[in-house]
């Protein structure tokens, strides 16, 4: 059985804007007061009954299962579906969201993938693999009713390489593609966090958490300890650790460990062993994305802001947002540079003013 902190750890490294842009909720694209007590009515929805929630059925080669979702808002051309890290963490890690989509007109989707907490949690690891994900995902979208008309796909972290994965087949769904703190190649992840990440840390206590490393004890109460106070709270949320957002903490206590060690790996500075995101790579591949897209990294983030940079300058319409405040979560440790670029992406697509910055 593993530790409370173990399950706590498992979460991160991977699959888990600067933005001088500050226009206020009376920019161009706000739904008029008129229309805002319309924004939380359910009434003649069918999700009215659980205020949002649907359980939604999923066809796999093992089988139907269900996967939770929950609505939040009305808008007819704007509906953002939110894709969790982890792989294997939850929804709740985007419950700040509610604290800026609503106040503008923005309707998005809470959405537990497959063996996440909230959805059903089958055995079978071979579900466990990026494609099969990626006709989830389409599922989802189908029974939620989104389309190039009003889709935005927001991925961060794991969500980030679902969200590549799934535009580079089924872009013509898609209004507009956000990929947050996710670079485009995991050899270059592991690269950066060799030679840059992991040269930061105290030479001491970077000597210790690799002798851990190098004896594969991963779930060592020492090396998740070490990980963790010096590691994550630089690298993936820049609190301390008695001062993080509740809505992580619950993420972190509901995550997948199954999920995750199949596809990130037991290690916490990379993925090593037979993971099976180990290779993935789609470099060669982002300059046939052409629906609108933001790409957000963070200064302080456990992937390269460089290589997120790259990818907004890689795929044909694409626009770059540097949270210089943030780590990986940067919607909590980098909220208002975040949410500004975020929101002003989304309003610019949907206004019809996006232009490549």
């Amino acid at each position: 059985m593993k530790t409370k902190v173990y399950l706590l750890v498992l979460f991160i490294t991977i699959l888990l804007p600067s933005c001088n842009d500050s226009e206020t909720t009376e920019k161009k694209g706000t739904i008029p007061v008129q229309e805002e007590t319309n924004y939380f009515d359910y009434t003649n929805h069918d999700d009215q009954f659980m205020g949002g929630i649907k359980m939604i059925p999923i066809s796999t080669p093992k089988g139907e299962f269900k996967v939770w979702t929950k609505r939040v808002g009305n808008n007819p051309k704007i509906k953002v579906l939110l894709l969790h890290g982890g792989p294997g963490m939850t929804h709740e890690i985007y419950e700040c969201f509610d604290g800026y989509f609503p106040q503008e007109g923005i309707e998005y989707y809470y959405y537990d993938q497959l063996g996440s907490y909230y959805s059903d949690q089958p055995k079978d690891k071979s579900l466990w693999d990026l494609d099969r994900f990626v006709e989830e995902v389409e599922q989802v979208r189908i029974a939620l009713g989104l389309n190039k008309d009003n889709f935005y796909l927001y991925g961060q972290s794991w969500g980030g390489i679902l969200g590549m994965q799934y535009a580079l087949k089924y872009q013509n769904n898609l209004k507009g593609l956000i990929i947050s703190n996710m670079v485009a190649s995991i050899p270059e992840y592991q690269k950066y966090s060799d030679e840059v990440l992991a040269p930061q840390l105290d030479p001491e206590v970077l000597k210790e958490i690799m002798s851990y490393e190098e004896k594969e004890e991963y779930s060592n109460e020492r090396y998740l300890d070490l990980i963790v106070q010096h590691y994550y709270t630089k690298h993936i949320i820049r609190m301390p650790v008695d001062q993080w957002p509740d809505p992580i903490n619950r993420g972190f206590k509901h995550l997948n460990p199954d999920v995750y060690v199949t596809m990130q790996g037991p290690s916490e500075f990379g993925i090593k062993g037979d993971a099976t995101l180990k290779n993935w790579d789609v470099k060669d591949q982002l300059s046939k994305i052409t629906v609108p897209t933001l790409s957000i990294g963070a200064k302080y983030d456990t992937m390269d802001p460089k290589e997120m940079e790259w990818i907004a300058n890689e795929v044909q319409n694409g626009r770059y947002l540097h949270c210089p405040n943030g780590s990986h979560l940067s919607q909590f440790d980098d909220q208002k540079n975040f949410f500004t670029g975020l929101i002003k992406f989304i309003k610019d697509v949907d206004n019809g003013d996006f232009e490549i910055k």
